[in-house]
């Protein structure tokens, strides 16, 4: 463990040391402890968009991102209880619920982090009405296309293409049920000129809202083990 101070902390009735700049995810991964995700991944700038790693942290009142929320020394922090679980199942249920993910049909059947977060959580079917919206799809671009219908705004594809490609071409629009991913101001993808057509947003995608043009359902996988390496060279220079 280098750089920073340590301090000691407790996560599920175990004593952890971690260094003032990590967050309860990260400090709890090192020590072999799971907590779900979806919006974090590593080598980008966590942003605690989705919420699904919510844990509870002595003598605060409300749930905290564990990929946002930084450690002091004495906390004491659990990760998994009755009322996380289920908290944790409601926040999936809204994400499923307010938008279309009919995995049959969608290209990342088979290999969707969110189709396995609804497996590890045990979100087999919805109590909250779907609301079935009828979002645009983008399929402007050459090789990629858009499917915001299965977008969850975790702004993975926002990040990678600012911090990693240095791109800018992806933003957020909106506020509440009416926000949506834009490229260029709200351009086509197709037009938006700043893309520099690298496709790393289409493999950071956790769903299948971002893909390769013609790919059949269950084809696509997603790769996004570049991000530690690329991460690393930046830092490099």
């Amino acid at each position: 463990m280098s750089g920073g101070r340590v301090i000691t902390l407790t996560i599920d009735d175990r004593d952890c040391g971690a260094r003032e700049e990590q967050t309860i995810l990260e400090v709890a991964r090192e020590n072999g402890i799971f907590i779900p995700t979806l919006c974090h991944l590593g080598g980008l700038h966590p942003v605690g968009a989705c919420r699904i790693c919510i844990v509870d942290v002595e003598g605060i009142a409300r749930p905290q991102p564990a990929c946002v929320t930084r450690p002091v020394e004495g906390m004491r922090v659990a990760t998994d209880s009755p009322g996380l679980r289920r908290q944790r199942r409601l926040i999936l249920e809204l994400m499923l619920a307010e938008g279309n993910h009919v995995c049959s049909v969608c290209v990342v059947n088979g290999h969707c982090e969110l189709q396995e977060l609804a497996l590890q959580l045990g979100v087999d079917h919805l109590e909250l009405p779907a609301l079935y919206p009828r979002r645009e799809v983008d399929a402007s671009h050459p090789r990629f296309s858009l499917d915001r219908n299965r977008c969850v705004l975790c702004t993975r594809c926002v990040r990678v293409c600012s911090e990693i490609e240095g791109a800018h071409t992806w933003d957020v629009m909106g506020r509440g049920l009416a926000s949506t991913v834009i490229s260029d101001l709200n351009q086509p993808w197709g037009e938006a000129e700043s893309c520099t057509t690298c496709g790393k947003c289409v493999q950071v995608c956790p769903t299948g809202a971002l893909f390769d043009k013609g790919k059949a359902p269950g084809e696509m996988r997603k790769r996004h083990s570049f991000l530690p390496l690329l991460t690393a060279m930046r830092e490099e220079e």
